[in-house]
């Protein structure tokens, strides 16, 4: 029997401060309308000012502790997905673990941007299936907005902040958790959406503060097309290579980035629209936690439940993409 990683809880969390496109009127040149029409978002949620990635991580995995009926000295390893660290070192896992208190567990940061909960997914599953570890934490948290433009209405309107965090324990039934995954990257894609100061190319200096290159930079249709090509295409190879079709699915959910990319993939790839999990229009983009936020909306609206076949799919600055198949376990 092979040994499988199922996810037995989530956590969430979700700052309080709600910004409506009314709101982002008042500050860039946009309107309701025109945001709705082109990312299908009405509002986001944002952090007060100074808030960091390692709080609403906090608050995700201490939200699962509780939801799982357990204690954080009981969590083996932590592994923390974003892209927006409380700074480069130490990894924002060991804020984490500290704030928390899992004093028995072990982590570390992944950086894979939008497609980076699914690859910690992948990752943290691998720690279960070998038998190295029996409760493997995996957050998704990001503060995109310590990296927008306040000027640059093209970003500055898509993206919102939060956390998700799931538990990974192993699967008594090899037929429930995590059944496959296919993730690519195609590197030539980089600039495309990427933040080019701060790191060892360009060290922060003033220069790089006085050309904005501390901002998240995007070139929207180069990252648009890539998209649904990949969301589509490694949708579609995941369920060839378990010989399924859409409709075995019990739920699709993807990365909500736009609401024009979940659309074009998931009529791609065959789904009947009562199958696919839009939340976008509540939360905005939130990077790392987007799909964690989609999970708990699926489970509350009864979309998503035990025993369903899922499919997760992401494509992220990179360029990241990644596809993941679950047999839901609760």
């Amino acid at each position: 029997m092979k040994r499988r990683a199922k996810i037995t809880a989530l956590g969430r969390y979700v700052p309080p401060r709600v910004v409506t496109n009314k709101d982002l009127a008042q500050m860039v040149d946009t309107n309701d309308e025109w945001i709705v029409e082109r990312t299908g978002i009405s509002e986001r949620h944002w952090v007060e000012p100074g808030t960091p990635t390692s709080e609403l991580a906090a608050r995700a995995a201490s939200d699962l502790l509780q939801q799982r009926g357990i204690e954080a000295d009981e969590i083996e390893m932590i592994i923390v997905v974003t892209v927006t660290p409380d700074m480069f070192f130490p990894a924002t896992a060991c804020l984490v673990q500290d704030k928390i208190g899992a004093r028995r567990a072990w982590g570390f940061d992944l950086s894979a941007a939008c497609s980076g909960f699914l690859y910690g997914l992948t990752v943290g599953a691998q720690f279960i299936e070998s038998g190295a570890h029996t409760k493997v934490m995996v957050i998704g948290a990001d503060v995109m907005t310590s990296i927008l433009n306040p000027q640059d209405r093209a970003t500055l309107i898509l993206f919102g902040d939060a956390a998700g965090a799931v538990l990974l324990e192993p699967s008594e039934d090899e037929n429930v958790g995590l059944l496959d995954y296919l993730h690519e990257v195609d590197g030539s894609g980089g600039p495309s959406l990427c933040m080019p100061g701060g790191g060892s190319l360009n060290p922060s200096s003033h220069d790089t503060v006085e050309k904005r290159m501390h901002y998240v930079h995007q070139q929207g249709p180069a990252v648009f097309k890539f998209a649904v090509r990949k969301m589509e295409e490694l949708g579609r190879g995941l369920l060839e290579r378990n010989q399924l079709k859409g409709n075995d699915l019990g739920c699709f959910i993807a990365h909500q980035a736009n609401i024009r990319i979940i659309d074009a993939a998931s009529e791609k790839l065959g789904l009947a629209p009562e199958k696919v999990i839009k939340n976008i229009h509540k939360y905005g983009n939130t990077t790392a936690g987007t799909i964690p936020l989609a999970i708990g909306d699926a489970i509350e609206s009864g979309r998503l439940k035990k025993g369903d076949l899922v499919m997760f799919a992401a494509v992220g600055a990179g360029f990241t993409a990644g596809s993941a198949l679950v047999r839901w376990a609760y």
